[in-house]
């Protein structure tokens, strides 16, 4: 019987090579669908890089907030999809309006969640409680604005596509739930340290580089603006409003605490700035101008600009002044005065603002029947307000790309702090002292007015108000007002449960969100 070694050694060395061949090529097939150029993996402070930029420019500052500007009538749509947006014939019911924004919560809150579970026991980087705190502040956070815009929404079957193709929908009410126990864990976690090898967030905090004391003011500042959002549902209304008092003492205590994401430059552009530049479909607000002319406000005749000279007009009887009405203008770009803040492009994204949560206190105060104990918080929050609108005036007046075209022109001296303390002392005191609550909830929304994209949380401002029968935002749109945001086309297409409760789109003018006194 021949063996192997009977083989002639030239068939023998055919065999072992066609072997190798087959060897290899079963490897190489084997790693064919692996993508060897990005990780599988990586570190939470990797994670919540991305979360943190994510939050502050497409979810904070993106479409919301550019929506929201016009339903709260700081800017007027004047072209394209924010005019129909201004008119009410199209996007306020569009499933396609807010589908960007829609995916990237979600995409925000997996990756959150992600971060979670890798600081948690067990995981990968257990030990990293201080970077655990960090995610679960911005879980919150995103959890809280997919809600407080679209109410009810996919959440404990949410952010796993291997187990729910179609997640169910949850009511807001245990949505908010989980959004306090975020809140509550994060605050517990702040406070420790981060002792896994792999080490703390360092220079991948774009907030607060690694500061967790500043994370847990920022925690506490928005503890006490979910408190507030969820009053009108409250059972111990007092007692709320007296936790909204404590949080606030527990957070921001000047604007350098403030959650400002501020790395914006010549590429890396401010939303609200980003938007304009390519769209130029906004034009300066009626009701927002007569709302300045009536307390005289300095306000006026720094954040207007005259979009052919590219000229700041000095108020509403400047030459040059033309202001759009709301809900009934024409669709022209170039008709309307433009605000300074649309060519801020390097003014901070703030997700958390020093001026919101001293209003928050003086709102709580004033409703405790303790105007007093308020005007001075009022007072300072205006203050800061006003500093914030010039950060904002700056911002544009030395936009990088403006400046290539020859830049703005001032015409008018900034407001100092100064000016606005007797400002207020002499114009909006008197008006404090006649009804504490309904100043405090219009300088708020003027406060709010700016290139932070604040107008998201003025939108629910506005809502909440109304809930309450507190009509104190006089609104002059003649068309109905969109109670919330219609559910993204992805999931309108693609899950059932969504899709039901979408229907048509037009229940965003009938429904209010559970905390505005709805069902849903």
């Amino acid at each position: 019987m021949k063996t192997i070694f009977n083989i002639p050694k030239v068939f023998l060395a055919g065999a072992v090579f066609a072997a190798a061949l087959v060897s290899c090529s079963e490897d190489t097939m084997d790693e064919i669908n692996k993508d060897i150029n990005n990780t599988k993996d990586a570190p939470a402070k990797f994670i919540l890089a991305d979360v943190i930029t994510s939050t502050a420019v497409n979810n904070a500052g993106g479409d919301i907030s550019t929506y929201a500007s016009v339903y709260v009538e700081h800017e007027v749509g004047v072209h394209n999809q924010l005019f129909r947006a201004d008119q009410r014939t199209n996007e306020p019911t569009a499933a396609s309006t807010f589908n960007n924004t829609w995916g990237q919560l979600y995409i925000a809150l997996k990756n959150a969640k992600i971060a979670i579970e890798k600081c948690s026991k067990g995981g990968s980087q257990e030990g990293n409680d201080v970077t655990k705190g960090i995610a679960e502040v911005l879980a919150a956070y995103n959890l809280a604005l997919v809600t407080d815009m679209f109410g009810d929404v996919p959440w404990t079957e949410s952010c796993d596509w291997t187990k729910f193709m179609n997640p169910k929908i949850d009511k807001q009410e245990k949505v908010y739930a989980q959004v306090m126990t975020y809140l509550d864990a994060a605050i517990v976690d702040l406070q420790g340290k981060d002792s896994h090898l792999s080490g703390g967030m360092g220079d991948f905090d774009l907030l607060y580089n690694g500061n967790k004391a500043k994370w847990l003011k920022f925690a506490y500042g928005l503890k006490a603006r979910y408190t507030m959002h969820l009053i009108k549902r409250s059972a111990d209304k007092n007692g709320d409003l007296q936790k909204v008092i404590d949080y606030v003492d527990k957070s921001f205590q000047s604007p350098d605490d403030q959650a400002a994401f501020a790395i914006y430059d010549a590429s890396n552009l401010n939303p609200k700035f980003d938007f304009y530049w390519s769209r130029e479909a906004l034009g300066a607000s009626q009701s927002l101008v007569d709302k300045l002319v009536e307390r005289d406000d300095p306000r006026m005749r720094r954040i207007f600009f005259d979009y052919n000279s590219w000229a700041q007009i000095t108020g509403a009887d400047d030459e040059n002044a033309s202001i759009a009405p709301n809900g009934t203008g024409v669709e022209k770009i170039g008709k309307y005065n433009v605000s300074m803040f649309c060519y801020a492009q390097t003014a901070p994204t703030l997700l958390l603002s020093y001026h919101e949560i001293l209003f928050l206190k003086a709102e709580a105060l004033c409703r405790l029947n303790k105007a007093s104990d308020a005007e001075p918080i009022v007072k300072e929050a205006f203050i800061a307000g006003i500093a914030n609108a010039e950060v904002g005036v700056n911002a544009a007046l030395n936009a990088p790309n403006v400046l290539k075209y020859g830049g703005l022109t001032e015409t008018t001296q900034a407001i100092s702090a100064t000016e606005a303390a007797d400002y207020f002392d002499n114009k909006v005191l008197p008006l404090f002292n006649a009804n504490p609550l309904k100043e405090t909830m219009v300088q708020k929304y003027l406060a709010f007015f700016n290139a932070s994209s604040e107008s998201t949380e003025c939108y629910n401002d506005v809502r909440r108000l109304m809930a309450l029968g507190e009509n104190f935002i006089k609104l002059n749109n003649p068309n109905k007002f969109p109670l919330r945001c219609p559910y993204g086309v992805d999931d309108t297409t693609a899950n059932p449960n969504v899709q039901k409760a979408y229907g048509d789109g037009q229940y965003v003018y009938t429904e209010p969100v559970w905390w505005a006194g709805g069902t849903r």
